[in-house]
């Protein structure tokens, strides 16, 4: 069953042990939770479980008592009533406990993952803290041009027959604006796979509800998400959907562990709570590809595997030769399902501001006991949940602005970083005669 004990999204054994600390990892997150009523629905069905054993007892004792009076030539007809009462209450509290148990998964379900103890405690962004910085911004001699002007001019992106052919948001990669789209995910699947020790996935683009239920996209984020419903599927906010639950409802082998799959996928958000944020270009699509880092390791190796796997991703902006900084996101800023993050955000120079480039979470055991992933010791064969992270390595879409912006010359070129080259037949993107 999805819901009690060991398989709770958040253990209802630790909420009931830490109802303090719960409520206020809740209030951090900027949630609402109702943990009051969680609790009184736990207290009960505990009650109403004693109670029903109890009731259980003198049925069966019934039971023998009218055996052995009929036996015996007796007409047990008080012993007949007696077990008509006791099985219409335990009947009662049988529905009772349904009646409980299916609020109680509701409610659960709205429970987030509390903030580890090294996260800033905060309100928003503006409360996040930086982790570290890399590289130098460009310190350019003429006007620089931003990613929508370079690509109108040098024919290598085109919003206007995205918007056409499907709606705002939905971008349209030309010539060599496409090759170098495809020459960046490249290079990073080859990073990871060759150097990290990620093994490749290709997986589907959509996914059912039971996997978005997994890895926390439903019920909180059900609004933001693209979803077919005569087929009851929805298409992947990332590829993390499909690649942790390639392990849901499954028991791991210890010395299977850690796992690590990356992979590529396009990634489809309606964002419908994004309203008057800023829609140019890039900079917020609903259409974008990345390149997914996910790990499936024990719980006490996790914080460590956190910190090689934002390494795995800022090589990527260094092999790049991109600016940017490491920021720690704090509590009122990180996502539902996430213990800590770090943000990655990569400096466009034309643009003058900081664009998110990659996100690298651990969600300890959170989705481990939504989407029962399990691990058996070898020593001893204890069954624990795995803890799982992922990792942008990284999104392509604001990758791009800061990769035009960057290397962007005075003739209104882009020449193309070294890293690339063995994945294109051309070294600067010039204007089309």
């Amino acid at each position: 069953m999805f819901l009690y004990g060991s398989d709770t999204m958040l253990d209802l054994k630790f909420i009931r042990e830490n109802p303090d600390l719960v409520r206020r990892g809740v209030q951090s997150k900027k949630e609402s939770a109702d943990i009051d009523r969680i609790l009184a629905l736990d207290e009960e069905r505990r009650t109403l479980l004693v109670e029903a054993d109890q009731l259980k007892a003198v049925r069966n004792r019934v039971s023998k008592e009218i055996g052995h009076a009929v036996k015996s030539g007796g007409e047990p007809a008080e012993l007949k009533i007696q077990m008509r009462e006791a099985s219409e209450r335990i009947s009662t509290f049988d529905q009772r406990l349904k009646e409980i148990e299916t609020e109680l998964a509701d409610l659960l379900m709205w429970v987030p993952n509390i903030p580890h103890s090294s996260v800033p405690v905060g309100v928003s962004a503006e409360d996040n803290q930086l982790y570290h910085t890399w590289g130098q911004p460009l310190k350019a001699e003429f006007p620089l041009k931003d990613h929508l002007i370079l690509g109108q001019e040098l024919d290598i992106l085109d919003f206007a027959r995205g918007s056409k052919i499907a709606g705002s948001g939905f971008p349209v990669y030309k010539g060599k604006g496409a090759a170098l789209e495809r020459a960046l995910i490249n290079f990073m699947l080859d990073l990871h796979i060759r150097k990290h020790g990620y093994t490749e996935i290709f997986p589907p683009f959509l996914a059912n509800a039971d996997s978005m239920r997994g890895t926390g996209q439903l019920p909180k984020l059900g609004e933001d998400m693209y979803y077919c419903p005569v087929d009851e599927l929805y298409l992947i906010p990332t590829a993390e959907v499909p690649l942790t639950n390639l392990h849901r409802d499954e028991i791991i082998p210890e010395e299977k562990l850690p796992i690590f799959y990356t992979a590529y996928s396009a990634c489809f958000r309606r964002e419908a709570g994004s309203y008057g944020r800023e829609t140019r270009g890039f900079l917020r699509v609903h259409q974008f590809n990345k390149v997914e880092l996910v790990k499936f390791v024990k719980p006490e190796t996790s914080y460590d595997e956190l910190e090689s796997l934002l390494s795995a991703a800022e090589e990527v902006l260094q092999l790049l030769g991109l600016h940017y900084r490491v920021i720690t996101l704090c509590t009122g800023d990180l996502s539902f399902s996430s213990a800590k993050t770090y943000d990655i955000e990569s400096w466009a120079p034309a643009e003058g501001k900081w664009l998110e480039t990659s996100s690298v979470s651990n969600f300890e055991d959170y989705q481990g006991r939504r989407a029962s992933i399990r691990y058996r010791e070898k020593s001893g064969g204890k069954v624990r949940f795995v803890h799982t992270l992922n990792g942008s390595g990284v999104a392509t879409s604001r990758l791009m602005v800061a990769l035009l912006e960057t290397y962007q010359t005075d003739e209104g070129t882009v020449v193309v970083p070294e890293a690339l080259h063995p994945y294109v037949n051309f070294r600067v993107i010039d204007k089309p005669i």
